[in-house]
């Protein structure tokens, strides 16, 4: 796999590594069979994400995780997937690869959409966000962090959450990547980026195994 991960540093509040950051990225780059991959990450406060999400979504409030998708190129050795349509807004469809070993798409809802993909993508997460709900996860600030990369990392390889079905697609790739981080669920909360009406996030709940 060839991969640029990028992570800048914007805020203070909270101590981040970023190596450990990086990994978690590249494990579910590797999950999701990504071909190649360059994405630029910034971990900002919330009053950051705030501005930028008012600005690019008209969302006035902050929220967890922002992600802009700039590039999408199917492999050569893939072919597009059969499963259910995306959203009105979803990314481009990906495709699954002839050679995946004994057929590993065929049990993985929503298939492998990014599957032998060439992509790049910006992913914006609020560190202060991931300290004021890391409690309900029962787990640390930097691995709530770590969910708010996946999510965005899975919107750029192409899935949304904008219905319901898309919904648990996207709720069942993320707990396959935080698994393999040694990360489990314990509570079938909305995923990130949800807000609710009165603008508060809410988060799909996990801890350490």
């Amino acid at each position: 796999m060839i991969r640029e991960i990028d992570i800048c540093n914007r805020q203070q509040l909270l101590a981040v590594s970023k190596q450990e950051l990086t990994d978690a990225l590249a494990c579910g780059l590797q999950v999701e069979y990504v071909a190649a991959a360059v994405l630029s990450v910034s971990i900002v406060d919330n009053a950051t994400i705030h501005r930028i999400n008012r600005e690019y979504l008209q969302h006035d409030y902050p929220t967890d995780v922002i992600s802009f998708p700039l590039e999408f190129r199917r492999g050569r050795a893939s072919r597009p997937r059969n499963h259910g349509a995306p959203g009105p807004q979803s990314g481009p469809s990906g495709g699954i690869p002839d050679d995946l070993p004994g057929g590993i798409s065929g049990g993985i809802p929503g298939g492998l959409r990014a599957a032998g993909a060439t992509i790049e993508g910006e992913i914006v997460v609020s560190a202060e966000m991931a300290c004021e709900m890391a409690p309900r996860g029962h787990w640390t600030p930097l691995s709530e962090l770590k969910l708010y990369l996946i999510h965005g990392m899975l919107h750029i390889c192409g899935y949304d959450d904008l219905t319901l079905p898309e919904q648990e697609i996207m709720r069942y790739h993320e707990q396959l990547i935080l698994s393999r981080l040694g990360l489990m669920s314990v509570e079938n909360q909305p995923t990130p980026g949800e807000a609710a009406a009165d603008g508060s996030v809410a988060q799909q709940e996990y801890r350490s195994e």
